[in-house]
């Protein structure tokens, strides 16, 4: 079998995890890297062994060269995947793209009309619809367990920390830096949603605000930063130290700060100078803390998507159809199946073998699950119904465009006139 090579472009988080998953595969080979941070970029370089000439410190110099793999992985920041994409295609590179696939809805166009152009194979990281969880009860739907899909209703319960850390605080808070809530947060979920109906959606309508993560809701006694003396430090949920101090738990520190191993001075100088110091309700932040979103599909199914940054977190849908109802929480990787027939429940505990291969760990199993699926799909053409390729994935990401633009008119979008303005 020979391997596919590999370059990624913007080793943080997640193009690690991907390629995480490629060592010491017999599918995948990673040649090349490129990262404007020395110490991600060298981790990359020392695990898959790769050469310091094809080490990059931008992605224009990694893709200045002719080709010189099979697929690019573009995992960068959100505001900063257009670019190397449309690069790429233009140099006839296969991509796996970190979702959402661009800000803006001509950007994301312009990115699938490209590739069909082109010719390239991408697949869009939608990783939830290759988890077993989901997958099963996909499954389940296609082989008619409920009968025909009538209505939908899914949460997405962000959870009151990661708001707080990642969307008013952090990379995705500021609508200019990053994008919309819908869109950095919930195309995930609204591509979800369309692929378990199986239909088109035609007509979106969504309401949502920021509300409480804002400067008029801050104690009157609250100074900018948390370290200044904070009266109100006991009894904050999102008191900096709490979160990211030398004492706290690791995650949101490393996530925040992106070091590893940090002394506490280093961490007191972050928290002094970075906004994952400042007080949470004096922030850059101006993306939804809750927002709705209402959908009708093309074979008269209705999907109600509820996102909200105050809750434990987790997502939690219910499927209701002619002949029965599936409803669960994919935190808990278990659903139940209610049957109109024999008015039984059935606990349904999907495994790695409901998606017909061992996958394991990240987002249930669905980042080794989209690795998997991209060998089959670039080294032997294998398309299936849970394929999240450029085409359907920027068409989900217009039902997203579309219902932002419905919140901020307060009206009704026709899906199918507002997709019809991007796609050729």
């Amino acid at each position: 079998m020979e391997k596919l090579k590999v370059v990624l472009i913007g080793a943080g988080g997640r193009g690690k995890t991907y390629t995480g998953f490629m060592k010491d595969s017999d599918k995948f080979k990673v040649v090349g890297v490129a990262d404007p941070i020395q110490q991600r970029r060298e981790f990359v370089r020392d695990l898959h062994g790769i050469p310091d000439e094809n080490c990059f410190d931008t992605w224009e110099t990694l893709l200045a060269r002719p080709k010189f793999a099979d697929i690019a992985i573009i995992s960068t920041s959100d505001s900063l995947h257009y670019a190397p994409a449309m690069r790429a295609i233009e140099l006839g590179y296969n991509l796996l793209l970190e979702k959402p696939v661009a800000p803006t809805p001509e950007q994301c166009a312009d990115i699938a009309n490209a590739a069909k152009a082109k010719g390239v194979k991408i697949l869009v990281c939608h990783v939830l619809r290759y988890t077993s969880y989901w997958g099963k009860m996909k499954k389940m739907i296609d082989e008619g367990c409920i009968g025909q899909v009538m209505s939908v209703h899914h949460d997405e319960c962000v959870g009151n920390l990661h708001q707080s850390h990642s969307y008013v605080r952090g990379n995705w808070g500021n609508t200019a830096k990053s994008s919309n809530m819908l869109l950095a947060k919930s195309c995930h979920d609204i591509d979800l949603i369309q692929w378990l109906v199986g239909s088109k959606c035609t007509y979106a309508q969504s309401f949502g605000s920021l509300s409480y993560f804002k400067r008029e809701n801050a104690p009157a006694d609250a100074p900018e930063y948390c370290h200044e003396g904070c009266p109100h430090e006991a009894e904050c949920y999102y008191a900096a130290q709490k979160l990211y101090g030398i004492n706290a738990r690791g995650w949101y520190r490393t996530h925040a700060f992106q070091q590893q191993n940090m002394t506490a001075e280093q961490v007191e100088e972050k928290l002094r100078t970075t906004q994952y110091g400042k007080c949470v309700f004096k922030c850059d932040n101006d993306v939804v803390d809750h927002q709705v979103v209402n959908m009708e599909f093309e074979n008269g199914a209705v999907a109600s998507f509820n996102m909200s940054g105050f809750n434990k977190g987790g997502r939690h849908i219910r499927i209701m159809g002619t002949d029965g109802e599936i409803y669960g929480a994919h935190g808990d990787n278990v659903f139940y199946y209610y049957s109109f027939k024999t008015k039984e429940t059935q606990e349904i505990r999907p495994s790695a073998e409901d998606m017909g291969e061992s996958i394991t760990s990240g987002h249930g199993g669905g980042d080794g699950g989209i690795v998997n699926a991209l060998y089959k799909y670039i080294a032997e053409g294998i398309v299936d119904s849970t394929l999240s390729e450029i085409g359907i994935s920027v068409e989900n990401h217009l039902i997203v465009f579309a219902a932002e633009q419905a919140r901020l008119q307060k009206t009704v979008v026709d899906v199918r006139e507002y997709t019809k303005k991007y796609l050729k």
